[in-house]
């Protein structure tokens, strides 16, 4: 149960804090840019956790993704990353949520190999969401649902039933399935959807350094991930 509520914490509770506080000042077609570099912590972790031996391939891949992010987040203004400016607010807190759900899915996939994934992710919805619960209540935000339009509930139900208990699912049964690694793979088309989505949807221009970055992204993260020779 300590394991559970850990992971409802990280992966629930933080992790969606975390996108929904970045999203207030990015643009959601660069936060998916920089979710897809999750992969890459994930062999970092492998490798300072497992001992998995990284090699000068996966460390070339690291840095081209590393470069690809800074690519994304400046637009293509280096020289505003060379006086301190890290694009908007939020790309900070997407790249931690990328690290958080690094962590998260290593902590489950060890967790996985002991429980089923529908009882283990029941467990880790309910935590997170009384840690969720806790913090809503005890900041007095009662008054926010009142406001909620029909929009807004659509929003947060098709948020709540697809995003969040469909998808954590449908992650937990891969993460048993496959290893964290080869799981992570499948987020590379997490940023190809959302730039589509978010030009229809949201109207955000799609910026060609953006469109760069994430290409380079995508090659230091297959980098990492290609089999052996």
């Amino acid at each position: 149960m300590l394991l559970f509520a850990l992971l409802g914490f990280i992966g629930i509770t933080f992790h969606q804090w975390l996108q929904s506080t970045a999203l207030l000042t990015s643009q959601a077609s660069t936060t998916a840019w920089i979710v897809a570099a999750t992969p890459v912590f994930m062999a970092i972790l492998g490798s300072l956790a497992l001992g998995e031996r990284l090699g000068w391939v996966k460390a070339a891949g690291i840095a081209l993704a590393g470069l690809g992010v800074l690519l994304v987040v400046s637009e293509g203004d280096f020289q505003a990353l060379a006086i301190g400016r890290f694009g908007a607010p939020g790309d900070i807190l997407v790249l931690i949520s990328a690290l958080n759900w690094a962590i998260f899915s290593v902590l489950s996939r060890r967790g996985l190999q002991r429980h089923p994934a529908t009882r283990m992710m029941f467990y880790v919805m309910t935590t997170g969401w009384l840690f969720t619960s806790l913090q809503f209540f005890g900041w007095g935000q009662l008054e926010e649902i009142t406001r909620f339009t029909h929009a807004g509930w659509l929003g947060v139900s098709f948020l709540g039933v697809f995003c969040s208990g469909l998808a954590y699912i449908f992650w937990y049964d891969g993460l048993q399935a496959l290893p964290s690694v080869q799981a992570g793979a499948f987020l590379y088309l997490e940023p190809l959807v959302a730039v589509v989505v978010a030009a229809l949807v949201l109207a955000e221009p799609l910026v060609a350094a953006s469109l760069i970055g994430g290409a380079i992204i995508l090659v230091g993260v297959w980098l990492v991930n290609r089999p052996a020779a």
